[in-house]
């Protein structure tokens, strides 16, 4: 056994079953082991971003790591944006990036890096492999710290000779991770505060796993007891949401509607959120979005086991069990232009019960949060590090953890052209996923933060670089290059129809919906 399958048969025996790939020739020994280590899938990309994307959906969905294979720094650099994200979602991912034979890498070759240093960003473990004999300790190792707390990221760089010498037969196995246990105190005094209340309500800031059902249902369970408002953070990682949950409200993106939905509360309690703060820095604005009046507490960190901390909460309380399901207002099929409004009408309308929503709608998928409150149960997935080109990547990925799930990705235009490869990966796996292109083309948000910076009558070059339109993309023929069935939608009754058609037609879809 050569270290390349030691690697292999260790994942495999520790639980990982997909490995997300874009490989090259420092790779070759780890590639030949998939198939001498039955048991692994292999998941091509044909974009570095792809292949961190998808594992990034994957860990989310299944609650557990994908493997990456990256071919030495440049490959493993074209992949870091995604891997940002997922970084800020707290997704478990084991990235494999093959090197240089040891000895070669001391001649300092042409994709020679410091991938070392590359890697220390978006990673919270990493090591470089010394030996075949260390390979099967090191994976286990990677492992271990993929799954402390709620999920992270672990980068282990593989030298090729590493991959091709022999190794022992021994395999290691690597425990399971958890979140840390909150407090017993922490949770009596969080208690003893909202017994107390006061004139102005409690906010509960709600991000992390405690936007899960067993989290949602008991903060259901605090908010009946006490009044407590419920929020979720702007960009969750993962909600799910259903008639059975509450509808939490969600903190806004611009800095001052966040501080002015803040305003008047009491008491901010976190629960596996971070404290709130401007995505950006805007002259004369603030950074941190907290109103000084409002007294800030921790129920639970983004370390610490936020659910768990719920339930002792509620229970604490003595919150009562029981409630009802919300009843939905159906959501009727639109008629009109295809504004925000329209587009999410048409959406939730078509959605079938169980869906995976994959969030990157950018301005254009803008409506879709509230008007989804009476959508069927789903699950939704969000842009949480601000690194465009996410979401049709992360589509793949949900789609491989759940198959058995329907995946709807809403892709702003010019977010999709950062990784459209992604529709190639989905044609060839022939995965369940319908993609909604907001073709606008244009960088809408851009233009938006154009008029925020204070440019009033933004000149011709501001305009061209926000611009997409000259030459417009033909998201049509794009999709067919990729293999990708595709619908056209120029109002909100076309792409209510191009949804329900694309639904019930299975397999990857594209619909490009004219949002001009």
């Amino acid at each position: 056994m050569n270290g390349a399958e030691s690697l292999i048969r260790t994942a495999i025996e520790n639980g990982l079953e997909v490995c997300f790939a874009n490989p090259g020739t420092t790779e070759m020994h780890l590639v030949a082991a998939l198939d001498e280590v039955p048991g692994m899938r292999g998941v091509l990309a044909l974009f570095e971003g792809v292949v961190t994307g998808a594992a990034d959906g994957y860990g989310r969905m299944a609650d557990k790591p994908a493997m990456t294979l990256l071919h030495l720094g440049p490959g493993f650099a074209n992949g870091i944006a995604n891997l940002h994200n997922a970084r800020r979602a707290q997704t478990p991912i084991l990235n494999l990036i093959g090197h240089h034979a040891t000895w070669q890498r001391n001649y300092d070759p042409p994709l020679n890096t410091d991938v070392e240093m590359l890697a220390a960003p978006v990673s919270a473990w990493q090591r470089t492999c010394a030996s075949a004999a260390h390979l099967s300790r090191d994976v286990a190792d990677a492992l271990v710290a993929c799954r402390r707390h709620a999920g992270r990221i672990a980068t282990l760089v593989v030298p090729a000779d590493v991959q091709w010498d022999e190794a022992p037969e021994r395999i290691e196995h690597a425990g399971s991770g958890a979140g840390a246990h909150v407090a017993d105190d922490t949770v009596e005094r969080i208690a003893g505060l909202l017994r107390t209340g006061g004139e102005a309500p409690t906010m509960l800031l709600l991000g992390a796993r405690a936007l899960r059902e067993s989290g949602l249902r008991a903060a259901a369970r605090i908010a009946r007891a006490t009044g407590a408002r419920l929020v979720c953070e702007t960009f969750p990682a993962r909600l799910e949401r259903g008639p059975d949950l509450p509808a939490l409200e969600r903190l806004p993106y611009f800095p001052e509607q966040a501080v002015s939905f803040l305003d008047g509360i009491h008491r901010l309690v976190l629960v596996g959120a971070r404290e709130p703060v401007a995505f950006f820095g805007y002259r004369d604005g603030p950074s941190r979005l907290t109103p000084e009046a409002v007294e800030l507490e921790v129920l639970a960190g983004r370390d610490e086991n936020a659910e768990r901390a719920l339930g002792a909460l509620a229970d604490a309380l003595e919150a009562p069990e029981t409630g009802s399901a919300r009843e939905l207002t159906p959501v009727a099929a639109p008629r009109g232009g295809l504004d925000p409004a329209g587009v999410a009408q048409a959406i939730v309308a078509a959605m079938p019960e169980n869906a995976i929503v994959v969030d990157e709608g950018v301005t254009a998928a803008g409506a879709f949060y509230p008007v989804a409150r009476n959508a069927p149960a789903h699950t939704y997935l969000t842009l949480t590090g601000g690194a465009i080109g996410w979401g049709m990547p992360c589509g793949v990925g949900a789609a491989i953890a759940c198959p058995e799930r329907k995946v709807v990705v809403l892709e702003g235009d010019g977010s999709g052209l950062y990784t459209n490869q992604a529709l190639w990966t989905m044609a060839r796996e022939g995965l369940d996923v319908v993609t909604v292109v907001f073709a606008n083309d244009a960088y809408r948000i851009l233009q938006i933060e154009l008029q925020r910076a204070g440019v009033s009558q933004p000149g011709p070059q501001s305009l061209a670089l926000t611009d997409l339109s000259r030459p417009a993309v033909d998201w049509h023929a794009l999709g067919k290059a990729f293999g990708v069935e595709t619908r056209p939608a120029k109002t909100a009754e076309d792409l209510h129809a191009a949804l329900g058609g694309a639904l019930a037609a299975g397999g990857p879809q594209l619909v490009v919906a004219e949002v001009r």
